[in-house]
């Protein structure tokens, strides 16, 4: 399977999944140039010492794909001097509301009803093909905003796994990253250091046992069933990638060319 080259990154105090995706292989022989697209979970818990940091990476934007709901949860990212901040939501606010304040409120029998029997990951699945099939504008307008002048780049959501995950997929994959390598790296969201702290209102005894916890695990999995769903999506709305990118995102071949020459070397 395809790895990284090897990496000296920090581990950051208060923000997860951070990574640069540097060092991909394209199926042309190139790679994913260092120092120009990162992917994290949220800022909002950024200590000092990782602003410093994050700082320091000279960062043209951030896009940020957390929608209201997210941000009134972990509040707003961290403040990095002379960056631009990009919000665009990948999912509706009330999108699901209901569904996730029963993930962090609800006992046993409520998430054996919602989770169990396959729901769960049938749920994941879901919305990553809407995601890919109902926010091509939001996709359209990263591309073409990284074609223009906007790396170093770093783009986040809550996780840094599902909204991000797949914006950094569509871009790996718009510059021809082999689809090997973006499934290595999506899936490497689920190492320990990285991965979600699940949150439980429920003071229950049995809020975070192992059946819960089993229950839970497809939302905060990062499963390459579900990075398929959303090639196959790719496909079957549109036939291929080349077509997705030209009549889904609008690029032109002008503008692929210019992210390759943005993102590889």
């Amino acid at each position: 399977m395809t790895q990284h080259a090897p990496s000296t990154e920090p581990e950051l105090s208060g923000v997860r999944n951070f990574r640069d995706v540097g060092g991909l292989p394209t199926v042309d022989g190139r790679r994913v140039r260092p120092g120009v697209l990162y992917r994290s979970g949220h800022l909002a818990h950024a200590t000092a010492e990782d602003a410093a940091f994050l700082a320091g990476l000279g960062l043209h934007t951030v896009f940020d794909f957390r929608n209201a709901a997210d941000q009134r949860l972990e509040g707003a990212d961290v403040e990095l001097p002379g960056v631009r901040n990009v919000n665009l939501p990948l999912t509706d606010p009330a999108d699901g509301a209901e569904f996730w304040q029963m993930v962090r409120d609800g006992d046993i029998d409520q998430l054996r009803t919602l989770l169990s029997e396959g729901r769960a990951a049938n749920r994941m699945i879901t919305s990553y093909r809407s995601i890919i099939s109902l926010r091509t504008a939001e996709h359209s307008r990263v591309l073409h905003a990284l074609a223009e002048d906007s790396v170093p780049a770093l783009m986040h959501c809550a996780a840094g796994k599902d909204r991000a995950g797949l914006s950094i997929a569509v871009t790996l994959l718009a510059v021809g990253v082999e689809r090997d390598a973006i499934e290595t790296d999506y899936l490497e969201s689920n190492a320990k250091h990285r991965r979600y702290k699940v949150r439980r209102s429920s003071a229950a005894s049995d809020a975070y046992s192992p059946e819960v916890m089993e229950l839970l695990s497809p939302l905060f999995d990062a499963r390459a069933a579900y990075l398929h769903a959303a090639f196959e999506t790719i496909e079957q709305t549109w036939g291929g990638a080349d077509r997705y990118f030209e009549e889904g995102l609008g690029l032109t071949a002008a503008d692929r060319d210019r992210l390759r020459e943005r993102l590889l070397v």
